[in-house]
C-alpha cells in the first residue's frame, strides 16, 4: 500500500538527521506499523521493531533500568531481537508505544545519545492515562496518519493518472467532461469500502463486499474492545456516544443531540467522552462557529457539535448491522445510489473525513432566529483560507447527496456575510460549474479545497 506519509518520513530523516524522534499518531488499523516498518526496511541498513503490545516485561523494564547505561540497553535489545544495529545507519521502531510510557520518556536520552534514529507509533497516545506519569520529550516530532485518502485508494486500484487530471481541472476550474462518470464510480467505491488499508486490500483482492465488510467489522470490534479496556471511568458514556453516531447523522441537521443518550444530559457530563473518541481518532468532531468570520476557533461553540466517524466505510458497517453483516445487496444498492435511505449521512461524513485529512479543523454554521427567517441558516462546513487577509477569508460549503436540491441557507449566508466570505462551494455528484458566484464541484474534489 503506497501512502503519502512516506514522503513526510523521508523529509524528517533528512532534516532531523538524528536530532529528533518521529511519532506517527492515528487510529488503530490505519497502517502505522506497516508504513513504519516499510520505511525502516527501505531507508536503513538495519532496524529493530519493538512491539510493546506484546513485548515481554523484561524488555519494557530495560527502559527503567538501563537509561544510564545505554551500551547495555542496546546490547540487550540486539540480543533479544537477534538483529545488529549500526550507528547512524539503523533505526529502532517503538510500535504501540503507549503500552510502554517509559520508553517514550526515554526518547530524550536516546536521541541525545545520537547512535540511532527512532520511530514511534501510537494509538490513544495522548490520553491522560498513558502520559500522566512521564515527561513528554521535546525531542519528539509528530505526524498524524489518516485512513487512505481518495488518491491513495486510486493508487491501490492501479490508477495513477486520474487524480492528477482531477487536480488540473480543479485548478483551471474546467469540467471533468468524459472522465467525470469514471471518477464518480471510483469515488463511490472508495466511500463504500473506506480507507482502512485491510478493507481496501480485501476489496482489491476479492471485489467481494461481504468479505470487505467482515474486515471492517473486525476493526469495529477492536474499537469496542479498546473502549472497554482504556476508557476507564467513562466507558459507558463513550459507548453510548459511539453507538448513537449513525442515528444522529441520519437526522436532517446531523447535530448530536445529547438528549438521545439520556434525558437532561449536559455537555459538561459527556465532554470527556467525546474527547476520548476524538483523541483515539475514531471520530471527527465538527463544532458550531457562532459567526463565519476570521478566527473560527475564537467563535467556536463546543456545546453544539456534529460527530462523524473517522472512516466512512466503517460508518456503513456500523450503521447497517441488523444481521451482524452488511449483505451484498445493500452494498450493491449503495454503489448505484439505490438504497432507500438519506445518503446525506454518508456523503457528509466522507467530506468531513477528506477535509480532516487535508488539515482542516471542522466547523459548521447553524443559526436559529425565531423572529427573522433571513437569519435562520445551516451551513455544512466552513473552511478558512491558508493565508489570512483583511476580508473574505471563509468559504462556506454545502454538501448535496442528490441532484435535486435547494441552496436557501447558502444564499442567505452569502447575502448576510458577504464581507467575510471567500468562494462559496457546493459539493455534489455532478460536474464542475461556476454559476452566480458559487463554485459547484464534484464531490471527489473536496480534498483539493
Amino acid at each position: 500500500m503506497r501512502r503519502k506519509i512516506y514522503q513526510n518520513l523521508l523529509e524528517w530523516k533528512k532534516i532531523s538527521n538524528g536530532s529528533s524522534a518521529m511519532l506517527i499518531e492515528g487510529a488503530r488499523r490505519i497502517g502505522k506499523s506497516y508504513i513504519a516498518e516499510k520505511f525502516a526496511r527501505q531507508e536503513y541498513e538495519s532496524y529493530i521493531l519493538i512491539d510493546f503490545s506484546k513485548a515481554p516485561k523484561q524488555v519494557k523494564g530495560w527502559f527503567d533500568i538501563y537509561l544510564e547505561d545505554l551500551d547495555t540497553l542496546f546490547m540487550n535489545i540486539q540480543l533479544h531481537y537477534k538483529k545488529k544495529l549500526y550507528p547512524r545507519k539503523s533505526i529502532i521502531i517503538f510500535d504501540e508505544v503507549q503500552d510502554c510510557p517509559r520508553a517514550r520518556a526515554a526518547i530524550k536520552h536516546l536521541v541525545k545519545d545520537g547512535r540511532f534514529d527512532y520511530l514511534e507509533t501510537g494509538s490513544l497516545i495522548s490520553i491522560k492515562k498513558n502520559v500522566k506519569n512521564i515527561l513528554i520529550p521535546s525531542e519528539e516530532d509528530s505526524i498524524e496518519m489518516h485512513p487512505m485518502d481518495f488518491e491513495e485508494f486510486l493508487w491501490a486500484m492501479g490508477d495513477e493518472m486520474l487524480m492528477p487530471y482531477i487536480q488540473t481541472q480543479f485548478e483551471k476550474k474546467h469540467p471533468m467532461g468524459d472522465f467525470h462518470r469514471r471518477a464518480i464510480n471510483l469515488f463511490r467505491q472508495y466511500m463504500i469500502v473506506g480507507g482502512m488499508p485491510q478493507a481496501v486490500l480485501s476489496y482489491i483482492e476479492t471485489h467481494d463486499f461481504e468479505k470487505v465488510d467482515y474486515v471492517k467489522r473486525q476493526i469495529l470490534k477492536l474499537y469496542w474492545n479498546d473502549i472497554k479496556k482504556y476508557a476507564e471511568g467513562t466507558e459507558n458514556r463513550v459507548t453510548s456516544i459511539y453507538d448513537e453516531i449513525p442515528s444522529q447523522l441520519q437526522k436532517h441537521e446531523k447535530k448530536f443531540r445529547l438528549s438521545a443518550l439520556k434525558e437532561e444530559a449536559r455537555m459538561r457530563d459527556y465532554e470527556s467522552a467525546f474527547f476520548w473518541l476524538s483523541d483515539a481518532r475514531i471520530i471527527n468532531c465538527c463544532y458550531n462557529a457562532t459567526e463565519p468570520s476570521i478566527g473560527l476557533r475564537l467563535n467556536e461553540e463546543r456545546t453544539t457539535l456534529k460527530c462523524y466517524m473517522g472512516d466512512t466505510g466503517l460508518l456503513i458497517s456500523h450503521a447497517f448491522d441488523a444481521h451482524g453483516i452488511v449483505n451484498q445487496e445493500i452494498y450493491q444498492k449503495l454503489m448505484f445510489g439505490k438504497l432507500e435511505i438519506n445518503e446525506g449521512m454518508l456523503v457528509e461524513n466522507i467530506v468531513a473525513q477528506m477535509l480532516t485529512a487535508s488539515g482542516h479543523k471542522l466547523f459548521f454554521y447553524s443559526r436559529y432566529d425565531e423572529k427573522n427567517a433571513e437569519n435562520r441558516m445551516e451551513i455544512d462546513f466552513l473552511i478558512q483560507k491558508p493565508i489570512i487577509t483583511s476580508r473574505h477569508n471563509i468559504s462556506p460549503i454545502e454538501v448535496k447527496s442528490s441532484n435535486r436540491y435547494t441552496l436557501t441557507s447558502l444564499k442567505k449566508c452569502i447575502n448576510k456575510y458577504s464581507n467575510y466570505l471567500s468562494t462559496p462551494y457546493v459539493l455534489h455528484y455532478t460536474d464542475l460549474k461556476i454559476e452566480n458566484g458559487i463554485t459547484y464541484l464534484p464531490i471527489y474534489m473536496a480534498p483539493l479545497l
